[in-house]
């Protein structure tokens, strides 16, 4: 059936196709600068949401900058959340005072958020009154897909937990006429965050979305190596734990042997999509006790998809391995599986992928063909020394 990442290629196909995008190029694997954004985003000066706002949260993307422009012409408390969530997770942008026009207008740019803003911390008294988010496909019905990786999400997951948001917090997006698309409602999962207007150049929508919105943190689809690299999560759960709340972590196979993880204590595995340095959790729902290790060999990645990427695509198309070694710089990855069957059924999900425009082979790797019921684990296909040193080997944590 149709994933959220047949979606993302669909529109990401349409928009380069017809030439409806600005800097930056292509627009694969990004939300896209749309041309006509800026009118896109004037229309929000007339929703009495924005009117009756004090605090505007905007995402950094390209196309919501007129958005960002209108919060701080309107004087209101313009949030931004940090790039990657890597040192906080809002910051307010502060214009000089009596700033012009221009100064307004680079203050809403990213230079502006990295010299006129200043951190906002989890203990500071926030209330945002409206979110305006970017999207790579929205329904009128207010499901949204973003790029894959999962920022929106947690960033509103996180702003419910600390008490910056409520269910009535109203949630915008701005895209293009093309973006707004038909989302089966199966794809929409409890953390996905939906949408209560659409504005593109032309239409101002009200989705009149009944689906609840994320009502927190789901700490099972978080792992230490998460926590790790967003400190501010990290942070957060500390005072959630200390507030008496379950933060049981998601469940991590050991490391090491392939082997030898199938062999130990099973987990459940929900992967959520992060940004940052590549690496995503690829889910895997119950590891059995015991297991023949098969791996998938997935040649004619293009250049530039990231290890998230992939890792979104296998777990929309429900392939999630047990772990992924993942070798980009020779367009390539290994997949473990924890026995032929569940092998096989991932070639057969992985059928026909195609990838920013490529087609992707999946086949069983070359020295394990001949061993389907030899009874043994497989070996790995050797890798050369410039391989390896381009190789970053991927638990699904």
């Amino acid at each position: 059936g149709c994933t959220k990442w047949d979606i993302r290629q669909k529109v990401w196909d349409y928009i380069e196709a017809n030439n409806l995008a600005n800097f930056p190029r292509p627009v694969h694997h990004r939300i896209p600068n749309f041309k006509g954004a800026y009118a896109a985003c004037e229309h929000v000066t007339n929703l009495e949401v924005f009117q009756n706002a004090k605090a505007v949260k905007v995402d950094p993307d390209k196309p919501l900058e007129g958005a960002r422009l209108a919060a701080l012409q309107a004087r209101k408390t313009l949030l931004v959340p940090t790039p990657r969530l890597r040192t906080g997770l809002f910051n307010k942008i502060v214009p000089p005072q009596g700033a012009t026009k221009e100064e307004l207008r680079i203050c809403s740019t990213s230079r502006g958020v990295k010299e006129y803003s200043v951190p906002i911390g989890l203990d500071a008294s926030v209330h945002v009154d409206l979110v305006v988010v970017g999207s790579v496909a929205v329904s009128e019905k207010g499901y949204r897909i973003g790029k894959g990786e999962g920022f929106a999400d947690l960033e509103y997951a996180m702003m419910v937990a600390m008490g910056a948001v409520t269910d009535s917090t109203i949630i915008v997006t701005i895209v293009h006429d093309c973006q707004i698309v038909n989302i089966p409602e199966e794809l929409i999962e409890s953390h996905d965050l939906t949408v209560d207007y659409i504005l593109t150049p032309t239409r101002v929508i009200k989705t009149d979305c009944t689906c609840p919105k994320p009502q927190g943190i789901l700490w099972t689809k978080c792992d230490v190596d998460t926590l790790e690299k967003i400190p501010i999560l990290k942070k957060l759960c500390r005072m959630e734990e200390e507030a008496g709340k379950d933060v049981a972590l998601k469940k991590e196979l050991p490391r090491g042997d392939p082997s030898q993880a199938a062999a130990r204590e099973p987990g459940k595995r929900d992967g959520e999509p992060e940004r940052g340095g590549g690496s995503v959790p690829a889910s895997v729902s119950e590891v059995p006790r015991q297991g023949r290790i098969t791996t998938v060999y997935m040649g004619g990645i293009p250049a530039g998809l990231r290890v998230s990427e992939l890792k979104g695509v296998l777990r929309e198309r429900g392939a999630l391995p047990l772990r992924l070694n993942w070798q980009g710089a020779q367009h390539r990855a290994f997949l473990d599986y924890t026995d032929l069957h569940s092998a096989e059924e991932a070639l057969a999900a992985l059928q026909g992928l195609v990838l920013s425009g490529n087609s992707v082979c999946a086949e069983l790797a070359r020295s394990q063909r001949g061993d389907r019921n030899a009874g043994r684990a497989p070996r790995r296909p050797k890798v050369t020394k410039a391989a390896e040193s381009g190789a970053q080997d991927q638990s699904a944590p």
